[in-house]
């Protein structure tokens, strides 16, 4: 069974501040390696529980932070081109979908540093009505290519979020937001036990067809509310964006190949 991860980097386990998480910053050189780490766990516990091949997106920031010299050699790895490339080599012979070092969406209370793809600009995003983070949307694409969410790894609010989405899904809470920009968390040592065997069990389980993918049909309905109306102006010049009011845009798409598409 083939199996995708795809990776953030404020869900990881040791990372308590925003410092961390920002390219070019000096806690950021560390943090790498503890994103390293975390990720290397979730692919020894894949091939554990039967994995026959994985591929690792490294998704923050438009990816360039993981240290190769530092990963599992049984794994590849990629990263995306532009926007609108999402998870390059998904597709329908994927068994399942595991997000390592996740984050809540935008608004939740003591979601360590909650955001919905730009906390400096993107307010709420809704699909057909439905307020969504970054979580459901990775698990709107893969489901598009019928590949089911199969495992989140996290702080505790996005362990809830994935859990609120993809119901049964193996979920690591690493750590716990104390408001947005504080958590305590785990020591690696422990949190990477438990990511270990929690990804062994999720490809187990997902070879026994125990999950489910989020496959929306058309037409799907996305919807985004912007922090100031300045930021809603760029998006009218796409004409099959409709702008609703100040703040908020809205377009119909017809697949969920197309969630991330504005």
């Amino acid at each position: 069974m083939k199996i995708y991860i795809s990776t953030d980097m404020e869900g990881i386990s040791g990372i308590n501040m925003i410092e961390q998480v920002q390219i070019g910053s000096a806690p950021y050189e560390a943090a790498r390696k503890l994103l390293c780490d975390d990720i290397n766990v979730a692919i020894a516990g894949a091939y554990d529980g039967g994995a026959t091949e994985v591929v690792v997106l490294d998704g923050h920031g438009g990816g360039q932070n993981l240290r190769l010299e530092m990963m599992d050699s049984r794994a590849k790895y990629e990263t995306v081109k532009n926007t609108l490339e999402v998870m390059p080599s998904l597709d329908h012979t994927f068994g399942g979908l595991i997000l390592v070092g996740c984050h809540a969406m935008a608004g939740t209370l003591n979601g360590f540093l909650d955001h919905t793809q730009s906390s400096a600009s993107w307010f709420n995003f809704y699909v057909n009505g439905r307020k969504c983070g970054e979580i459901g949307q990775e698990g709107i694409y893969a489901g598009h290519f019928r590949v089911p969410v199969v495992m989140v790894t996290g702080d505790k609010a996005a362990c809830k979020e994935g859990l609120e989405f993809f119901k049964g899904i193996e979920a690591v809470a690493v750590k716990e937001g104390l408001g947005r920009n504080r958590a305590k968390c785990l020591v690696p040592e422990r949190a990477h036990e438990m990511i270990r065997e929690s990804a062994a069990r999720a490809v187990r389980r997902a070879k026994a067809g125990e999950f489910s993918p989020w496959a929306l049909e058309p037409p799907i309905e996305i919807k985004l509310e912007l922090y100031r109306s300045d930021y809603a102006d760029p998006f009218e010049t796409n004409p099959a964006v409709e702008r609703l009011d100040a703040r908020t845009v809205r377009k119909v798409i017809q697949s969920g190949r197309e969630i991330f598409h504005w």
